[in-house]
Protein backbone atom coordinates (compact mmCIF):
# COMPACT_ATOMS: atom_id res chain seq x y z
CA UNK A 1 0.00 0.00 0.00
CA UNK A 2 3.02 2.29 0.35
CA UNK A 3 3.85 5.14 2.72
CA UNK A 4 1.89 8.42 2.85
CA UNK A 5 3.71 11.33 4.52
CA UNK A 6 1.58 14.37 5.42
CA UNK A 7 3.40 17.60 6.29
CA UNK A 8 1.36 20.05 8.36
CA UNK A 9 -0.57 18.86 11.40
CA UNK A 10 -3.51 21.24 11.29
CA UNK A 11 -7.12 20.73 10.25
CA UNK A 12 -6.26 19.53 6.73
CA UNK A 13 -3.44 17.21 7.79
CA UNK A 14 -5.45 15.60 10.57
CA UNK A 15 -8.47 15.18 8.26
CA UNK A 16 -6.33 13.57 5.55
CA UNK A 17 -4.73 10.91 7.77
CA UNK A 18 -8.04 10.06 9.47
CA UNK A 19 -9.79 9.69 6.11
CA UNK A 20 -7.02 7.41 4.80
CA UNK A 21 -7.41 5.03 7.74
CA UNK A 22 -11.22 5.22 7.79
CA UNK A 23 -11.25 4.39 4.07
CA UNK A 24 -9.23 1.22 4.59
CA UNK A 25 -5.72 2.40 3.70
CA UNK A 26 -3.37 -0.22 5.18
CA UNK A 27 0.03 1.30 4.38
CA UNK A 28 2.24 3.45 6.57
CA UNK A 29 1.08 6.95 7.49
CA UNK A 30 3.26 9.68 8.99
CA UNK A 31 1.91 13.09 10.06
CA UNK A 32 4.50 15.81 10.73
CA UNK A 33 3.76 19.04 12.61
CA UNK A 34 5.95 22.00 13.51
CA UNK A 35 4.01 22.68 16.71
CA UNK A 36 4.37 20.56 19.85
CA UNK A 37 0.62 20.19 20.44
CA UNK A 38 -1.33 17.48 18.59
CA UNK A 39 -3.63 18.77 15.80
CA UNK A 40 -6.13 21.31 17.18
CA UNK A 41 -8.84 23.69 15.98
CA UNK A 42 -7.53 27.18 15.23
CA UNK A 43 -10.72 29.30 15.18
CA UNK A 44 -11.33 29.11 18.98
CA UNK A 45 -7.79 30.40 19.64
CA UNK A 46 -8.83 34.01 19.10
CA UNK A 47 -12.25 33.49 20.71
CA UNK A 48 -13.14 30.87 23.35
CA UNK A 49 -9.58 29.86 24.24
CA UNK A 50 -8.34 33.44 24.66
CA UNK A 51 -11.43 34.24 26.76
CA UNK A 52 -10.65 31.25 28.98
CA UNK A 53 -13.93 29.54 28.03
CA UNK A 54 -12.32 26.57 26.26
CA UNK A 55 -9.49 24.27 27.36
CA UNK A 56 -6.71 23.07 25.05
CA UNK A 57 -7.90 19.45 25.24
CA UNK A 58 -11.34 20.51 24.00
CA UNK A 59 -9.68 22.05 20.96
CA UNK A 60 -7.92 18.83 19.92
CA UNK A 61 -9.36 17.65 16.61
CA UNK A 62 -9.07 14.03 17.76
CA UNK A 63 -7.99 12.50 21.07
CA UNK A 64 -4.21 12.33 21.29
CA UNK A 65 -4.47 8.53 21.49
CA UNK A 66 -6.27 8.37 18.09
CA UNK A 67 -3.04 8.51 16.10
CA UNK A 68 -1.21 5.65 17.83
CA UNK A 69 -4.39 3.54 17.94
CA UNK A 70 -4.71 3.93 14.17
CA UNK A 71 -1.07 3.24 13.38
CA UNK A 72 -0.33 6.84 12.41
CA UNK A 73 3.16 8.02 13.33
CA UNK A 74 2.84 11.56 14.72
CA UNK A 75 6.05 13.61 14.63
CA UNK A 76 5.49 16.89 16.50
CA UNK A 77 7.68 19.91 17.18
CA UNK A 78 9.66 19.19 14.02
CA UNK A 79 10.24 21.23 10.86
CA UNK A 80 10.72 19.45 7.56
CA UNK A 81 14.08 20.76 6.32
CA UNK A 82 14.15 19.17 2.86
CA UNK A 83 12.09 17.53 0.11
CA UNK A 84 13.69 15.52 -2.67
CA UNK A 85 10.96 14.85 -5.24
CA UNK A 86 13.27 12.67 -7.36
CA UNK A 87 14.25 10.35 -4.52
CA UNK A 88 10.78 10.74 -2.94
CA UNK A 89 12.15 11.60 0.50
CA UNK A 90 11.50 14.26 3.12
CA UNK A 91 14.10 15.19 5.73
CA UNK A 92 12.80 15.79 9.25
CA UNK A 93 14.66 15.80 12.59
CA UNK A 94 17.74 14.28 10.94
CA UNK A 95 15.79 11.41 9.33
CA UNK A 96 15.15 10.85 5.63
CA UNK A 97 11.63 9.45 5.27
CA UNK A 98 10.84 7.65 2.01
CA UNK A 99 7.32 8.34 0.72
CA UNK A 100 5.10 7.00 -2.03
CA UNK A 101 2.70 9.94 -1.68
CA UNK A 102 3.46 13.27 -0.02
CA UNK A 103 0.60 15.57 1.04
CA UNK A 104 1.43 19.21 1.76
CA UNK A 105 -1.05 20.65 4.26
CA UNK A 106 1.35 23.36 5.36
CA UNK A 107 -1.33 26.02 5.89
CA UNK A 108 -0.47 29.68 6.06
CA UNK A 109 1.52 32.17 8.11
CA UNK A 110 0.49 35.61 9.35
CA UNK A 111 1.97 38.66 7.67
CA UNK A 112 4.23 40.45 10.14
CA UNK A 113 5.21 44.09 10.44
CA UNK A 114 8.75 44.89 9.24
CA UNK A 115 11.36 45.31 11.99
CA UNK A 116 12.03 48.79 10.56
CA UNK A 117 8.64 50.01 11.86
CA UNK A 118 8.76 48.21 15.19
CA UNK A 119 7.46 44.79 14.17
CA UNK A 120 10.02 42.97 16.32
CA UNK A 121 9.44 44.89 19.57
CA UNK A 122 8.27 42.86 22.57
CA UNK A 123 4.53 43.13 23.10
CA UNK A 124 3.72 42.88 19.37
CA UNK A 125 1.69 39.77 18.56
CA UNK A 126 0.06 37.86 15.71
CA UNK A 127 -2.87 35.46 16.13
CA UNK A 128 -2.13 32.15 14.46
CA UNK A 129 -0.79 29.45 16.76
CA UNK A 130 -1.29 28.20 20.29
CA UNK A 131 2.09 29.69 21.23
CA UNK A 132 1.01 33.09 19.84
CA UNK A 133 -2.14 33.13 21.95
CA UNK A 134 -0.48 31.75 25.10
CA UNK A 135 2.14 34.50 24.81
CA UNK A 136 -0.40 37.33 24.50
CA UNK A 137 -3.01 36.06 26.97
CA UNK A 138 -1.45 37.70 30.09
CA UNK A 139 -1.63 41.10 28.32
CA UNK A 140 -5.45 41.06 28.34
CA UNK A 141 -5.88 42.82 31.69
CA UNK A 142 -8.49 45.38 32.71
CA UNK A 143 -7.38 48.93 31.90
CA UNK A 144 -4.56 48.04 29.50
CA UNK A 145 -4.40 49.70 26.07
CA UNK A 146 -4.08 47.69 22.87
CA UNK A 147 -3.58 48.83 19.30
CA UNK A 148 -4.97 46.41 16.72
CA UNK A 149 -3.55 46.85 13.22
CA UNK A 150 -5.96 45.57 10.56
CA UNK A 151 -9.74 45.59 10.36
CA UNK A 152 -10.34 42.13 8.89
CA UNK A 153 -12.05 39.31 10.78
CA UNK A 154 -8.95 38.37 12.82
CA UNK A 155 -8.47 41.96 14.00
CA UNK A 156 -12.16 42.39 14.81
CA UNK A 157 -12.32 39.10 16.73
CA UNK A 158 -9.27 40.12 18.78
CA UNK A 159 -10.89 43.51 19.42
CA UNK A 160 -14.04 41.81 20.70
CA UNK A 161 -12.11 39.62 23.15
CA UNK A 162 -10.01 42.56 24.35
CA UNK A 163 -13.08 44.75 24.91
CA UNK A 164 -14.82 41.94 26.81
CA UNK A 165 -11.77 41.70 29.10
CA UNK A 166 -11.80 45.41 29.90
CA UNK A 167 -8.92 46.37 27.62
CA UNK A 168 -9.07 49.81 25.97
CA UNK A 169 -9.05 49.08 22.22
CA UNK A 170 -8.01 51.20 19.24
CA UNK A 171 -8.22 49.49 15.84
CA UNK A 172 -6.66 51.07 12.75
CA UNK A 173 -7.52 50.06 9.20
CA UNK A 174 -5.55 51.54 6.31
CA UNK A 175 -8.37 50.97 3.79
CA UNK A 176 -11.42 53.25 3.67
CA UNK A 177 -13.41 50.83 5.82
CA UNK A 178 -13.06 47.70 7.93
CA UNK A 179 -13.65 44.41 6.07
CA UNK A 180 -13.17 46.23 2.76
CA UNK A 181 -11.41 43.29 1.09
CA UNK A 182 -13.98 40.68 2.10
CA UNK A 183 -17.40 42.27 2.61
CA UNK A 184 -19.88 44.88 1.40
CA UNK A 185 -20.18 48.33 3.01
CA UNK A 186 -23.42 47.12 4.65
CA UNK A 187 -21.58 44.37 6.53
CA UNK A 188 -18.79 46.81 7.44
CA UNK A 189 -21.38 49.26 8.81
CA UNK A 190 -22.99 46.50 10.90
CA UNK A 191 -19.71 45.50 12.56
CA UNK A 192 -18.43 49.07 12.98
CA UNK A 193 -21.59 49.95 14.93
CA UNK A 194 -21.32 46.73 16.97
CA UNK A 195 -17.72 47.46 18.02
CA UNK A 196 -18.34 51.12 18.76
CA UNK A 197 -21.26 50.08 20.99
CA UNK A 198 -18.72 48.05 22.99
CA UNK A 199 -16.33 50.99 23.35
CA UNK A 200 -13.84 50.09 20.61
CA UNK A 201 -12.30 53.05 18.79
CA UNK A 202 -12.19 52.28 15.05
CA UNK A 203 -9.99 54.49 12.87
CA UNK A 204 -10.44 53.94 9.11
CA UNK A 205 -8.46 55.29 6.17
CA UNK A 206 -5.42 55.64 8.42
CA UNK A 207 -2.37 53.38 8.44
CA UNK A 208 0.35 52.69 10.95
CA UNK A 209 3.51 54.73 10.38
CA UNK A 210 5.49 52.92 13.11
CA UNK A 211 5.40 51.38 16.55
CA UNK A 212 7.70 52.99 19.11
CA UNK A 213 9.37 51.79 22.28
CA UNK A 214 12.71 50.86 23.82
CA UNK A 215 12.82 47.07 23.41
CA UNK A 216 9.10 46.85 24.14
CA UNK A 217 6.24 48.61 22.37
CA UNK A 218 4.97 51.65 24.26
CA UNK A 219 3.48 53.81 21.54
CA UNK A 220 2.42 54.17 17.93
CA UNK A 221 2.56 56.88 15.29
CA UNK A 222 -0.28 56.74 12.75
CA UNK A 223 -0.01 57.83 9.12
CA UNK A 224 -2.00 61.02 9.88
CA UNK A 225 0.63 62.04 12.48
CA UNK A 226 -1.47 61.09 15.49
CA UNK A 227 0.39 59.40 18.38
CA UNK A 228 -1.00 56.79 20.79
CA UNK A 229 0.23 55.29 24.06
CA UNK A 230 -0.14 51.49 23.91
CA UNK A 231 0.69 48.59 26.24
CA UNK A 232 0.66 45.96 23.50
CA UNK A 233 -0.24 45.55 19.82
CA UNK A 234 -1.89 42.86 17.71
CA UNK A 235 -1.17 42.60 13.99
CA UNK A 236 -4.01 41.23 11.84
CA UNK A 237 -3.04 42.15 8.30
CA UNK A 238 -3.70 38.85 6.55
CA UNK A 239 -1.98 35.54 5.98
CA UNK A 240 0.22 34.10 3.24
CA UNK A 241 0.28 30.46 2.09
CA UNK A 242 3.25 28.38 3.30
CA UNK A 243 4.82 27.33 -0.02
CA UNK A 244 8.50 26.85 0.87
CA UNK A 245 8.52 23.04 0.75
CA UNK A 246 6.46 23.01 -2.45
CA UNK A 247 8.97 25.37 -4.08
CA UNK A 248 11.83 23.13 -2.89
CA UNK A 249 10.09 20.16 -4.52
CA UNK A 250 9.61 22.05 -7.81
CA UNK A 251 5.80 22.40 -7.63
CA UNK A 252 4.08 25.10 -9.69
CA UNK A 253 3.03 28.03 -7.46
CA UNK A 254 -0.01 30.15 -8.37
CA UNK A 255 -1.45 32.05 -5.37
CA UNK A 256 -0.45 29.05 -3.27
CA UNK A 257 0.50 25.52 -4.32
CA UNK A 258 -1.25 24.92 -7.63
CA UNK A 259 -3.28 21.68 -7.78
CA UNK A 260 -5.68 20.06 -10.21
CA UNK A 261 -9.30 19.32 -9.26
CA UNK A 262 -8.23 16.09 -7.54
CA UNK A 263 -5.56 17.78 -5.40
CA UNK A 264 -2.43 16.76 -7.36
CA UNK A 265 0.40 19.24 -7.70
CA UNK A 266 2.53 19.51 -10.85
CA UNK A 267 5.06 17.06 -9.29
CA UNK A 268 4.41 13.32 -9.40
CA UNK A 269 3.39 11.87 -6.03
CA UNK A 270 2.87 15.24 -4.32
CA UNK A 271 -0.59 16.55 -3.32
CA UNK A 272 -1.76 19.67 -1.48
CA UNK A 273 -4.84 20.71 0.49
CA UNK A 274 -6.07 23.47 2.79
CA UNK A 275 -4.99 27.12 3.13
CA UNK A 276 -1.79 26.53 1.14
CA UNK A 277 -3.47 25.09 -2.00
CA UNK A 278 -5.02 26.86 -4.99
CA UNK A 279 -7.39 24.85 -7.15
CA UNK A 280 -9.77 25.14 -10.14
CA UNK A 281 -13.08 26.90 -9.40
CA UNK A 282 -15.73 28.05 -11.90
CA UNK A 283 -13.30 28.54 -14.77
CA UNK A 284 -10.63 30.24 -12.67
CA UNK A 285 -8.47 29.36 -9.64
CA UNK A 286 -9.02 30.17 -5.99
CA UNK A 287 -7.44 29.53 -2.63
CA UNK A 288 -9.81 29.30 0.34
CA UNK A 289 -8.79 30.09 3.91
CA UNK A 290 -11.44 28.21 5.86
CA UNK A 291 -11.93 25.17 8.08
CA UNK A 292 -14.60 23.50 5.88
CA UNK A 293 -12.33 23.81 2.82
CA UNK A 294 -9.38 22.32 4.72
CA UNK A 295 -11.44 19.30 5.81
CA UNK A 296 -13.25 18.63 2.53
CA UNK A 297 -10.23 19.11 0.29
CA UNK A 298 -7.96 16.95 2.47
CA UNK A 299 -10.53 14.13 2.56
CA UNK A 300 -10.81 14.22 -1.25
CA UNK A 301 -7.01 13.98 -1.52
CA UNK A 302 -7.02 10.96 0.83
CA UNK A 303 -9.63 9.23 -1.36
CA UNK A 304 -7.71 10.07 -4.53
CA UNK A 305 -4.46 8.65 -3.12
CA UNK A 306 -6.48 5.42 -2.91
CA UNK A 307 -7.50 5.76 -6.57
CA UNK A 308 -11.07 7.03 -6.25
CA UNK A 309 -10.52 9.80 -8.84
CA UNK A 310 -12.92 12.32 -7.29
CA UNK A 311 -12.91 16.03 -8.14
CA UNK A 312 -13.18 18.59 -5.34
CA UNK A 313 -16.19 20.89 -5.76
CA UNK A 314 -15.84 23.71 -3.24
CA UNK A 315 -18.91 24.90 -1.32
CA UNK A 316 -17.42 27.99 0.33
CA UNK A 317 -18.65 28.94 3.80
CA UNK A 318 -17.08 30.81 6.69
CA UNK A 319 -17.97 32.17 10.11
CA UNK A 320 -16.88 34.74 12.68
CA UNK A 321 -17.86 35.22 16.33
CA UNK A 322 -17.76 38.75 17.80
CA UNK A 323 -19.42 39.54 21.15
CA UNK A 324 -22.85 37.89 20.99
CA UNK A 325 -22.99 38.01 17.17
CA UNK A 326 -22.40 34.91 15.06
CA UNK A 327 -21.71 35.85 11.45
CA UNK A 328 -22.19 33.01 8.96
CA UNK A 329 -21.13 33.49 5.34
CA UNK A 330 -22.23 31.30 2.43
CA UNK A 331 -20.72 31.58 -1.05
CA UNK A 332 -18.13 33.97 -2.49
CA UNK A 333 -19.11 37.58 -3.15
CA UNK A 334 -16.45 38.27 -5.83
CA UNK A 335 -17.93 40.37 -8.64
CA UNK A 336 -21.16 41.43 -6.89
CA UNK A 337 -22.94 44.60 -8.06
CA UNK A 338 -25.93 44.77 -5.66
CA UNK A 339 -26.44 44.05 -1.96
CA UNK A 340 -29.94 43.44 -0.62
CA UNK A 341 -30.40 43.86 3.14
CA UNK A 342 -32.97 41.72 4.96
CA UNK A 343 -33.93 42.71 8.50
CA UNK A 344 -33.59 39.96 11.07
CA UNK A 345 -36.17 38.44 13.41
CA UNK A 346 -34.73 40.43 16.33
CA UNK A 347 -33.90 44.15 16.21
CA UNK A 348 -30.33 44.70 15.06
CA UNK A 349 -29.93 41.28 13.43
CA UNK A 350 -29.69 41.25 9.63
CA UNK A 351 -28.51 39.43 6.54
CA UNK A 352 -26.85 40.87 3.47
CA UNK A 353 -27.44 39.14 0.10
CA UNK A 354 -24.91 39.68 -2.71
CA UNK A 355 -26.09 39.61 -6.33
CA UNK A 356 -24.37 39.91 -9.68
CA UNK A 357 -27.21 40.96 -11.93
CA UNK A 358 -29.97 38.56 -10.86
CA UNK A 359 -27.56 35.81 -9.72
CA UNK A 360 -27.18 35.23 -5.98
CA UNK A 361 -23.46 34.91 -5.13
CA UNK A 362 -23.23 35.03 -1.33
CA UNK A 363 -24.99 35.79 1.95
CA UNK A 364 -23.58 37.38 5.12
CA UNK A 365 -25.95 36.44 7.97
CA UNK A 366 -25.48 38.14 11.36
CA UNK A 367 -27.39 36.16 14.01
CA UNK A 368 -29.65 34.98 11.17
CA UNK A 369 -29.06 31.21 10.86
CA UNK A 370 -32.18 30.72 8.73
CA UNK A 371 -31.03 33.28 6.16
CA UNK A 372 -27.68 31.53 6.10
CA UNK A 373 -29.16 28.06 5.59
CA UNK A 374 -31.60 29.19 2.89
CA UNK A 375 -28.91 31.24 1.12
CA UNK A 376 -26.43 28.35 1.25
CA UNK A 377 -28.97 25.91 -0.23
CA UNK A 378 -29.88 28.34 -3.00
CA UNK A 379 -26.23 29.01 -3.92
CA UNK A 380 -25.31 25.31 -3.91
CA UNK A 381 -28.33 24.54 -6.12
CA UNK A 382 -27.44 27.37 -8.49
CA UNK A 383 -30.79 29.12 -7.84
CA UNK A 384 -31.37 32.82 -7.30
CA UNK A 385 -34.34 34.33 -5.45
CA UNK A 386 -36.22 37.50 -6.37
CA UNK A 387 -34.47 40.51 -4.83
CA UNK A 388 -37.71 42.19 -3.74
CA UNK A 389 -38.78 38.99 -1.99
CA UNK A 390 -35.46 38.81 -0.14
CA UNK A 391 -35.82 42.41 1.04
CA UNK A 392 -39.44 41.93 2.24
CA UNK A 393 -39.47 40.67 5.86
CA UNK A 394 -43.09 39.53 5.34
CA UNK A 395 -41.89 36.90 2.84
CA UNK A 396 -41.18 33.62 4.64
CA UNK A 397 -37.60 32.62 3.90
CA UNK A 398 -38.41 28.97 3.13
CA UNK A 399 -40.62 30.02 0.22
CA UNK A 400 -37.49 31.36 -1.52
CA UNK A 401 -36.36 27.76 -1.98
Amino acid sequence: MGHVVVVGAGQAGSSCVAKLRNSGFEGEITLIGAETAPPYQRPPLSKGYLLGEMTLERMYLRPESFYAENGIELILGAEVSGVDAGAKTVTVAGRDLKYDDLVLTTGSAPRRLPASIGGELDGVYTVRTLDDVNAMEPEFADGKRVLIIGGGYIGLEAAAVAAKKGVSVTLVEMADRILQRVAAPETSDFFRALHRAHGVEIVEGVGLDRLTGDGRVSGAVLSDGRTLDVDFAIVGVGIVPEIGLAEMAGCVIDNGISTDAEGRTSVDGIWAAGDCASFPYRGGRIRLESVPNAIDQAEIVAQNIMGVGKEYVAKPWFWSDQYDVKLQIAGLNVGYDTVVTRAGDKPGDASFWYFKGDELLAVDAANEPRSYMVGKRLIEAGKSPDKAAVADPAVVLKTLL
